[in-house]
């Protein structure tokens, strides 16, 4: 391909010998149609540098040995700009640094071989500097703009790589440290009583079981659908998982799993119940879920009350115990501590604009309490 690069390049050049080997007082101004004859090759040698510079080059020699005209030269001048701003903008630097300073050379030294029209010759020249820092210019520009776009794919790439990582992160986190929670404390309570109550400890062991194949179910799942994500994402988007997302309606299996673990929770609906968009009912839950996770494990009560409801506008959802209220189990939850409970609660609830306090209460106890903007949050999702 380079021979052959090199040998069109020489093929092309001697092609203006029959079209400008003719008196130019017969053809007048249509001198130029040489010239411009030249675009063409160029365009189909812009790959090979070399070989453009080099029929560049040698269609100047042509031009000189036959009869050329200012008009000619002129517009020679044009396409070699022309072609030096693409090989400035698609260029590696040396090359580019190279062939660029060797034609504006060239081109200083033709100007003022060149017969002049109505300008003097430094105007010529003025007017091939000119020329020249344009065609150098508009490279750059486009240059300097095809990397700022292709900066900006590459971060917009990494930031959705580290929201996807980040909801990863808290999926697994909502999900196992509930279930470990409930697992330890029925493990717990099986090892003290497995002597003197064995319907408890088969109970507790029952317990154990249900939570730790539930949890496994849902790593599956969550494995499955990564794992789908990425062998189609070259080839278009990966089948939605056939199972559901947890939402607020397994609320009631959320609430049996944490009495089994010693806490009454005592549930409450407000409002008129209606259905949710997908990713509101699956925060929602995960709120409530942490929330209960942090109630058996630091709490130290055996009742709490969950509150949801629903208003023309937003979902409420409060969480509230009367136990400690301590820093340690707020601290626990909220990252200080090595754990990111609360931290991940209130970026769920920031996601969809919405917001979320968690706090000790004036009156004793720990209290968290998330509003979600229902309406706003859908036409956003359609919008979207």
């Amino acid at each position: 391909m380079s021979m052959l690069a090199w040998v069109g390049a020489v093929f092309f050049a001697l092609l203006l010998l029959p079209l400008t080997n003719r008196n130019p007082t017969e053809v007048s101004q249509t001198v130029m149609i040489p010239a411009l004859v030249m675009a063409a090759p160029a365009l189909v040698l812009r790959h090979r540098t070399p070989a453009l510079v080099a029929m560049l080059m040698l269609s100047w020699g042509v031009l000189f040995a036959t009869h050329i005209t200012w008009a000619t030269g002129y517009t020679k001048l044009v396409v070699d700009d022309v072609a030096l701003a693409y090989i400035a903008l698609r260029k590696p630097r040396p090359t580019r640094t190279i062939a660029c300073t060797g034609m504006f050379v060239l081109q200083l030294v033709v100007v003022a071989a060149l017969p002049h029209g109505p300008e003097t010759q430094v105007q010529s020249l003025v007017m091939v500097v000119l020329g020249f820092v344009a065609a150098m210019t508009t490279a750059r520009m486009l240059r300097e703009r095809r990397e700022h776009a292709v900066e900006l794919r590459s971060r917009e790439t990494e930031r959705a790589v580290a929201a996807e990582r980040l909801r990863i992160a808290r999926e697994l986190h909502d999900m196992v440290a509930h279930s470990i929670g409930i697992v330890a404390i029925q493990a717990g309570v099986g090892g003290r009583v497995i002597d003197t109550q064995p319907d408890e400890a088969r109970n507790a062991l029952a317990a154990i079981e249900a939570t730790s194949r539930e949890t496994l179910a849902g790593l599956r799942r969550m494995l499955v659908t990564l794992r789908e994500s990425g062998e189609a994402s070259g080839d278009g988007p990966a089948p939605a998982p056939l199972d559901p997302a947890p939402g607020l309606a397994d609320l009631d299996r959320l609430v049996a799993a944490t009495r089994d673990a010693g806490v009454l929770v005592e549930l409450r609906w407000t409002g008129e119940r209606r259905p949710l968009p997908p990713e509101i009912d699956l925060s929602a839950f995960r709120i409530v879920q942490e929330s209960l996770t942090n109630v058996v494990r630091h709490a130290r009560v055996t009742a709490c009350r969950v509150t949801v409801g629903f208003t023309e506008d937003e979902l409420t959802v409060q969480i509230e115990d009367d136990g400690t209220g301590s820093p340690s189990g707020s601290s626990a939850s909220s990252g200080a501590g090595g754990g990111f409970g609360i931290v991940g609660m209130r970026e769920r609830a920031a996601l969809l604009r919405g917001d979320l306090h968690a706090g000790p209460r004036p009156e004793g106890g720990f209290r968290v309490a998330a509003h979600i903007p229902v309406r706003s949050t859908a036409l956003l999702a359609v919008a979207g």
